[in-house]
């Protein structure tokens, strides 16, 4: 499976790939929207990406809806959003823009690994 990391943080970019390539993922990464949108082109088939809601040029929000928006909305590709927005209003304003799921920072391996369960992505 490909997995596209989009967070302006190295760090947690870093973090999130050890995870997801523990995983066997193949793991990408963009540093905010507008280029997590043009890698997300240039791969071809992604199954997952794991979108940084506050960044520079394009934040995650407005990646969701971009990807949702597209011709085809690539329905087989599963957004989470992992942020430090913890407001239940921002919860529900992800999820009604197209992600499937929501991680608020700080997280755990553990719950990570529960939602990637959640989205038929791993199993226990």
């Amino acid at each position: 499976m490909r997995a596209l990391v989009i967070d302006d943080s190295r760090a947690m970019r870093a973090i999130l790939r050890h995870f997801l390539e523990q995983l066997g993922f193949e793991v990408f990464e963009a540093n905010h929207g507008l280029e997590g949108l043009d890698r997300l082109h240039q791969m071809g088939e992604v199954d997952l990406a794991m979108v940084d809601w506050n960044m520079p040029e394009m934040n995650g929000l407005d990646f969701v809806r971009a990807v949702r928006a597209e011709n085809g909305g690539h329905p087989d590709l599963r957004l989470m959003m992992v942020t430090t927005e913890t407001e239940l209003d921002r919860v529900s304003e992800a999820l009604e823009a197209g992600a499937n799921e929501y991680v608020m920072k700080p997280f755990t391996k553990a719950v990570l690994a529960e939602k990637l369960v959640i989205l038929g992505m791993t199993q226990v």
